[in-house]
């Protein structure tokens, strides 16, 4: 008979003492704290700054804790030492971002509003100054971030950039936000980051990058949908859905020029304005999927409303700037002189509502 066996447990992992922080474990902080395993010590002045939420934590501390015993002895109050440290359940980096803004040189802070700026540090600093309210140092690590980002011009780390658009939600900074859409429309026009900007853009319902990111991916084909695996099937069905109104949009568009103001000079406004709608509709007539006119020619897809519109823009502008042969609309009208910058700002216009309307036509209901 064979012997039973049994499986004898794993030893515990041995844990790890706590380190100090070599830089913010100051000898003569009078508090102590650890957040994960490091142990900071720094001074309590320096927490409660800009009236943070350490401010209000000590003043409830101090008002419901008696510091002695019935011997007279003093009890240890957490922050006194190593041993006993205030516990905060934050992140080590965040939290040494927090005490490099409060103890640094005004010439090392100066460094970070320029294009030598740490821009992890700085997310690090503006999620946890967002925490504890520390109102003006947030304010300032979001400024600078904007500024690093406004002014980059390399390829964003596409997780980095996850990141940046989750804090610029959160701390709901607008300038922020504006920054990193285009920057995430830089990715969109590469064709790269699609799905994570659909789910980033739903996420935190940025509906100025939700459009750009399903007509994106849209352009990209059904075959691509289907097997993209970060994709969901409300998101697939959306794709769907907004492929069918963009073909019917682009289909119905060489027939709906957009509205044009007449100058104050134009006498014949309703032949300056058939001309319009005659030059709008060769502008957009295509055929086996080519646009064009005057040589400017462009292979476009069928649903490409973006291109298509962008492509009507650059033309109307080559004819009003005589750069392109003008073309004869003769039988139907002729556009007033005086008209043609209207005409080319109507253009512009239609492009403008194009861009901030994508996201009307992707729903749930095919």
């Amino acid at each position: 008979m064979m012997a039973s066996t049994s499986t004898l447990p794993e030893p515990a992992a041995e844990e790890v003492s706590p380190q100090r922080h070599p830089q913010y474990y100051i000898s003569d902080g009078n508090t102590v704290l650890r957040v994960e395993n490091t142990i900071f010590k720094v001074h309590r002045s320096m927490l409660v700054k800009d009236k943070s939420a350490f401010d209000a934590m000590f003043s409830l501390e101090s008002f419901t804790h008696d510091t002695t015993q019935s011997d007279n002895s003093v009890v240890p109050q957490e922050g006194d030492s190593d041993e006993n440290p205030i516990v905060l359940l934050d992140k080590a980096d965040e939290f040494s971002a927090l005490m490099w803004s409060l103890y640094s040189l005004p010439a090392e802070i100066a460094v970070s509003m320029g294009m030598q700026a740490n821009d992890t540090q700085l997310i690090h600093l503006a999620r946890i100054a967002h925490k504890y309210q520390f109102r003006s140092t947030e304010a300032w690590a979001l400024a600078a971030l904007t500024t690093f980002h406004s002014n980059s011009t390399g390829t964003p780390n596409v997780q980095n950039l996850i990141e940046i658009t989750e804090l610029a939600a959160l701390c709901e900074y607008k300038a922020l936000i504006g920054a990193v859409v285009i920057k995430w429309k830089r990715l969109l026009a590469e064709g790269r980051a699609v799905a994570s900007a659909i789910d980033v853009a739903e996420r935190l319902n940025l509906r100025q990058l939700l459009g750009h990111a399903y007509y994106s991916m849209m352009l990209k084909g059904r075959e691509v949908w289907d097997s993209d695996p970060q994709l969901q099937r409300h998101q697939r069905i959306r794709l769907l859905s907004g492929h069918y109104n963009l073909l019917k949009i682009c289909e119905e568009l060489p027939d709906f020029p957009p509205r044009l103001n007449h100058d104050s000079t134009c006498i014949r406004k309703g032949r300056c304005r058939s001309a319009f709608a005659a030059l709008w509709k060769t502008i957009l007539t295509t055929k086996d999927g080519n646009a064009g006119i005057a040589g400017q020619v462009t292979r476009i897809q069928s649903v490409d409303l973006v291109k298509k519109v962008m492509l009507a823009e650059s033309i109307v502008k080559a004819l009003a700037e005589g750069s392109i042969p003008a073309i004869d609309l003769s039988e139907h009208g002729e556009i007033h002189v005086k008209c043609m910058p209207n005409v080319v700002q109507a253009t512009q216009d239609k492009v403008k509502e194009v861009h901030e309307n994508l996201v009307h036509w992707f729903s749930d209901v095919v």
